[in-house]
């Protein structure tokens, strides 16, 4: 099945949640977590992930907590899902290492293909301001 896990689920809640926060101001993932109803302990990890990615800065003691890196209008659908996710790839055989010798002959890569392109541009489309708005 193609789709969302749900750590990729809660990435985004979590996300789109700091966007609607005010630009600079810190907040406690613990609150995140109560706000958009997921596990503080598994929003915690995914948070450390964007940490690592540059997706959000986070900052220790009191009044600390994690802010977005950029605006969130500068952060697309894209950047979030695939930090967490990896790769849009509806078939595996589109990974970059992946050696299959029906590419060239197969059918159904093309149409393949065309699905990663579409995912993947309607994904790049959507920022986090215009998830924060709605």
């Amino acid at each position: 099945m193609m789709g969302l896990t749900r750590k990729g689920e809660y990435a985004i809640r979590g996300m789109i949640y700091l966007a609607r926060k005010a630009s600079g101001e810190t907040t406690q993932v613990s609150e995140i977590a109560r706000a958009v109803d997921v596990p503080a302990a598994f929003l915690s990890k995914i948070f450390q992930d964007f940490g690592h990615l540059g997706l959000i800065r986070s900052y220790r003691g009191s009044g600390g907590g994690v802010v977005l890196s950029r605006a969130p209008e500068d952060i697309t659908l894209r950047e979030v899902v695939e930090a967490i996710e990896g790769p849009i790839m509806p078939n595996c055989c589109l990974a970059p290492d992946h050696q299959c010798q029906q590419d060239t002959s197969c059918q159904v890569h093309p149409v393949w293909r065309r699905v990663q392109t579409q995912v993947v541009g309607i994904l790049e489309s959507v920022t986090l301001r215009e998830l924060a708005e709605t």
